[in-house]
């Protein structure tokens, strides 16, 4: 099958420094699209840069520092990118962390909560105004198919604090916010869907304890191998209009009854919103 041209195509790929996300960027590049790459590290970002302009001889590929992190750099990065561009045809959310302990970041937030869903969440609100004015146009959120349930009166793990388990709620927040967000835009032309990429050779759980580092490390794949479904769902013709659907390789699979539950879905939307529509963002 002949490879999609993604000539003219403008992409943003989240945590685009290494792994997944660095090879999901080579990727694209290789097909021809300008690709921005979002990291929060000046350095390792501009290094990331150019290898993947030297690997995919594509001189269209450009660095937009941000901490997902933290609110007010999710917010000059989306401004930044605005003004240099009037088009977004593919938004991938790719970036991740987990935290051994209960840390918090600038805003006063859990930081795998903040990073992993809150930073997601605001940077693809930011700029949805570009994905509808480039539509068909595709958001794509790289998570797992967790089982966790939520608990809406500790979701920054105050009271009560596990590493994975505040892991696996972020992962669910991404399911729960994909399916949400994809309701929403029906009609839009914006599709909105959620890639489980398998266990990815990376450094995501580097605080993890050696066993679940060692094992993890020993079944998982290399990154331009997961990258390769990530890169078909962001450019092939045979998905366009899917929108609302959890993949893993070529296949849809199904998430947790949970995750589908949309009274969970709006709720989880309806929690994230005062706060930031007070910061002057309004996301319905």
């Amino acid at each position: 099958m002949a490879q999609t041209d993604m000539q003219g195509k403008v992409c943003l790929v989240t945590g685009a420094n290494a792994g997944l996300g660095k090879a999901t960027a080579i990727g694209l590049a290789k097909l021809g699209a300008t690709v921005f790459l979002g990291c929060r590290d000046k350095q390792r970002g501009e290094l990331a840069q150019a290898e993947i302009r030297a690997a995919s001889g594509n001189e269209h590929v450009d660095l937009l520092l941000v901490d997902l992190a933290v609110q007010d750099s999710v917010r000059v990065m989306a401004a930044e990118f605005k003004k240099k561009y009037d088009l977004l045809d593919v938004l991938i959310n790719n970036a991740a962390v987990f935290k051994s302990g209960r840390t918090v970041t600038a805003d006063g937030l859990e930081t795998m909560f903040a990073t992993n869903h809150l930073g997601p969440f605001l940077l693809t609100n930011l700029l949805l105004e570009r994905l509808k004015t480039s539509a068909p146009s595709r958001i794509l959120t790289i998570t797992a198919p967790s089982t966790t349930k939520l608990n809406f009166d500790d979701l920054q793990g105050e009271k009560k604090f596990s590493a994975f388990q505040a892991f696996g709620a972020s992962k669910a927040c991404n399911l729960l916010f994909t399916y949400e967000l994809a309701r929403r835009l029906k009609g839009t032309g914006v599709s909105a869907n959620a890639i489980y990429p398998g266990l990815v050779k990376s450094a995501l759980m580097k605080e993890a304890v050696v066993p679940v580092r060692w094992l993890t490390s020993l079944i998982s794949t290399d990154p331009e191998k997961a990258a390769e479904a990530v890169v078909y769902y962001a450019s092939s013709p045979e998905v366009e209009g899917k929108t609302g659907l959890f993949f893993k390789g070529r296949q849809v699979i199904e998430s947790s009854a949970y995750t589908k539950d949309e009274a969970v879905q709006r709720r989880l939307w309806d929690v994230m919103n005062p706060g930031l529509k007070a910061r002057g963002l309004q996301m319905g």
